[in-house]
C-alpha cells in the first residue's frame, strides 16, 4: 500500500491512523460532535472494539509496506507481527503504537507527523493534521453525494432530517427499495425496505439514531431489479490526478446487506469500470482528495451498471487486490478474501497447524484474534484463500475446513 500513496507522501511526513472512530462509550474520542457515522443505533449493537481497533486496522498493516508509517492504537500480536514479516517480506520500521486513551491528543501537538491520513475525519483531530481536509472528506463519504461523481446510479432522494422531519416523508408505495443513512459503516444503515415491516424496523432504527443526535440525512433509493454481480471496483488518485488502477472483486454480501468479502479473478477484463473511474476520480480530484477510493457496482442482466456507494478510503478487500503480483508468480489466479473465519485454538497452534498451506500461499492470514469462550480459546482470521481456478479455491478451502478453519 505505500507504493501507492509513495508518489504523494515524498515531500512531507505523513502517517496513517488504522482505526476507524467510534460512537460507543468505549471511544476515548466519540465521533458525535460533527462527523457523525452511523455504527449502531444502541449500544448493544454497536462496532466494537476489536473490530474497529484490533481486526480492521491489522488487516490493512499487513500489507501496508514500509514507506508509509502507520499508527494502531492496539498491537497486533508478536507472532502475527513476525508471520507477516516472513510472508510480505515487509520490516514494518515506521509502526508507530499510541495509547488509545490520549492518540488523537497526541497527533494533533505532534511535531513529527504533519498529516494524518484518515479512513473517516475524527473530530477530535485537529483539523489542519488531517492529510485531506475534513468537511471535504466527509462530504465526498456521504451516500447523498453518489449522485455528483459523474456515474451511472439508481435514482434516489435526500432528504435532511432538520428540514423535513421522518413523519413528514412520503415513502414509496411500491417495494422494494432501500433507504440510507448518510454514514454508515460496514454495512450499518442501509436497509432494504421489501414490506411494511421492514420499513417499520427501519423507521424505528433512525429514530433511534434521532434519539443519540447522530443522524442529520438520509436517502431513499431505487432497487436496482435483475443484478447478475455485485463489484467493488478500487483504483488510487494522485494529487495530480493520475489513476491507478488496484483491482475488482466480485463482493459477498449476507442476506441482510452485511459486507463479508470478497472474490477475485486477477485475470479478469476490466476494462468496462473504466469510464466509471475516470469519472469518479476526476470529480475527486477536483475536490482535492487523494488516495485509494473504492465503489460497488451492481450489473443487471442487460449489462447495465449501477454504483451504489463509493468509499473513499481504503475498502475492506484492498488488500486481497494488492496480492495480484504475489498471488499470480505462485500461478493463482483465483482468491478469495473473507473476514469471519474462526479456528480453535492460540494463534501459535494455527500458525503450526496450516504450515503447508501458509508456506504453499494457498492461506494467507491478514488479521487474527485471539479469544476465549466458554473456556475454550478460538482465533477469529481475516485471510485470503487462492487458487488456479475457482474449483481449485474452494478445493483448498474445503481441504483448510477440514483441518479446522471455519467459514
Amino acid at each position: 500500500m505505500s507504493d501507492l500513496f509513495g508518489q504523494d507522501i515524498e515531500n512531507d511526513r505523513y502517517a496513517l491512523l488504522l482505526n476507524y472512530p467510534a460512537t460507543a462509550s468505549w471511544a476515548a474520542y466519540p465521533n458525535t460532535q460533527k462527523y457523525f457515522l452511523q455504527d449502531g443505533s444502541s449500544e448493544s449493537t454497536k462496532t466494537p472494539f476489536n473490530k474497529i481497533c484490533q481486526k480492521e486496522p491489522w488487516k490493512n498493516l499487513a500489507v501496508l509496506g514500509d514507506r508509509l508509517p502507520g499508527i494502531v492504537i492496539s498491537p497486533p500480536h508478536p507472532l502475527l507481527m513476525q508471520y507477516w514479516q516472513d510472508q510480505f517480506g515487509f520490516r514494518y520500521p515506521h509502526l508507530e503504537k499510541l495509547d488509545c486513551a490520549t492518540y488523537l491528543d497526541d497527533l494533533s501537538q505532534s511535531d513529527r507527523i504533519d498529516h494524518v491520513l484518515t479512513l473517516f475525519p475524527f473530530d477530535h483531530l485537529h483539523p489542519e493534521k488531517h492529510a485531506i481536509p475534513p468537511d471535504t472528506h466527509y462530504h465526498l463519504l456521504s451516500k447523498a453525494t453518489l449522485a455528483k461523481l459523474g456515474v451511472s446510479c439508481p435514482n434516489y432522494h435526500t432528504y435532511f432530517l432538520d428540514q423535513t422531519p421522518l413523519a413528514a416523508i412520503s415513502f414509496p408505495e411500491q417495494f422494494p427499495y432501500l433507504i440510507k443513512t448518510s454514514h454508515g459503516l460496514s454495512g450499518e444503515g442501509t436497509y432494504i425496505i421489501r414490506n411494511k415491516s421492514d420499513l417499520n424496523y427501519c423507521l424505528d432504527e433512525l429514530k433511534q439514531y434521532l434519539k443519540i443526535r447522530l443522524l442529520k440525512t438520509i436517502i431513499i433509493s431505487e432497487f436496482v431489479k435483475h443484478e447478475v454481480q455485485n463489484y467493488c471496483v478500487q483504483f488510487y488518485v494522485s494529487k495530480q490526478g493520475a489513476m491507478t488502477l488496484i483491482g475488482v472483486t466480485q463482493q459477498i454480501v449476507s442476506p441482510e446487506g452485511n459486507y463479508l468479502g470478497g472474490i477475485i479473478d486477477y485475470t479478469y477484463d476490466l476494462s468496462k469500470f473504466y469510464d466509471m473511474i475516470a469519472a469518479m476520480g476526476s470529480a475527486a480530484h477536483q475536490q482535492g482528495y487523494f488516495g485509494v477510493i473504492g465503489f460497488d457496482v451492481l450489473e443487471d442482466r442487460d449489462g447495465q451498471l449501477y454504483a451504489i456507494d463509493a468509499n473513499f478510503r481504503i475498502n475492506g478487500s484492498t488488500p486481497l487486490c494488492l496480492q495480484r503480483h504475489r498471488l499470480t508468480a505462485h500461478n493463482k489466479a483465483i482468491a478469495k478474501y473473507s473476514s469471519n473465519y474462526t479456528m480453535e485454538g492460540t494463534l501459535d497452534s494455527i500458525l503450526s497447524t496450516l504450515k503447508p498451506a501458509l508456506d504453499n500461499q494457498d492461506f494467507m492470514i491478514l488479521s487474527a484474534l485471539e479469544k476465549v469462550k466458554y473456556g475454550k480459546i478460538f482465533t477469529e482470521i481475516y485471510g485470503i484463500v487462492a487458487g488456479e481456478t475457482l474449483s481449485d479455491m474452494q478445493h483448498i478451502e474445503q481441504s483448510l475446513h477440514q483441518k479446522g478453519l471455519q467459514l
